[in-house]
């Protein structure tokens, strides 16, 4: 299916608000696959998941949203109801009382539970103007999506590749190295960074970044073929 993933969770939402719950699950499955997830996706999936009676997985998919997105207050609402039901009445109340204090913070002005929301809108409007090919726009609503939602490192993620793309590497390397920083297993995310410090003219980091990823991924194609073109560098 060729869509990027603003338009899959779109797809998938009006999957949910058709009862199709199999049909999110189905349309979700690849994304969540890929690492390219928004907090939004996992959420939407958590519920997919409860309204097919599958409740541990529903569990997953709402911790993972909740991780995603501290401040997400649909999520931990909706974690905290799985959470009572499961009888695990602490956690509930835990749960609520992140809901309660998510949805009291003003970001620039704006609710949290509007600037989640809002900052999701600007980075759907970023894809459709990276498609366009026109980058620096594409840059600019990210931005502006990080702004509402800085904890949002999923969308951080996006803006360093768009960096990437339009040559601004020392801007995408302080990017990733956020990512980075706030998911150390994040495979695609230091891929990315150790590209941004190359392509920025620091090779020894660049270096250190993919062999340690090389020691925990030993098979990723890409990270062999990173280091092979460091090591044929270093041979001219």
């Amino acid at each position: 299916m060729d869509l990027n993933p603003a338009q899959l969770l779109e797809r998938a939402r009006e999957r949910f608000e058709l009862g199709d719950y199999y049909g999110v699950l189905y349309l979700l499955h690849d994304l969540i696959e890929s690492g390219k997830a928004f907090a939004d996706a996992h959420h939407l999936l958590g519920l997919s998941y409860y309204m097919v009676n599958r409740p541990e997985e529903a569990m997953q998919s709402l911790d993972t949203a909740v991780k995603l997105n501290p401040r997400y207050v649909e999520a931990n609402i909706h974690r905290g109801i799985l959470l009572a039901e499961m009888g695990r009445g602490e956690e509930a109340e835990a749960a609520f009382a992140a809901a309660r204090e998510s949805g009291g913070e003003d970001r620039g002005g704006v609710a949290s539970h509007y600037a989640s929301k809002l900052a999701n809108l600007h980075a759907e409007v970023g894809e459709a103007y990276a498609e366009a090919g026109k980058l620096a726009l594409a840059i600019e609503q990210y931005e502006r999506a990080l702004e509402l939602g800085p904890a949002f490192h999923d969308l951080r993620y996006r803006l360093g590749r768009l960096l990437l793309d339009a040559r601004r590497t020392l801007e995408a390397r302080e990017e990733l190295e956020k990512v980075v920083t706030a998911r150390p297993g994040a495979v695609d995310a230091h891929a990315a960074y150790g590209l941004a410090c190359y392509l920025s003219g620091d090779a020894g980091t660049a270096r250190r970044v993919w062999s340690a990823l090389q020691e925990k991924h030993p098979h990723d194609v890409r990270v062999k073929a990173y280091l092979a073109m460091l090591d044929r560098g270093a041979r001219r």
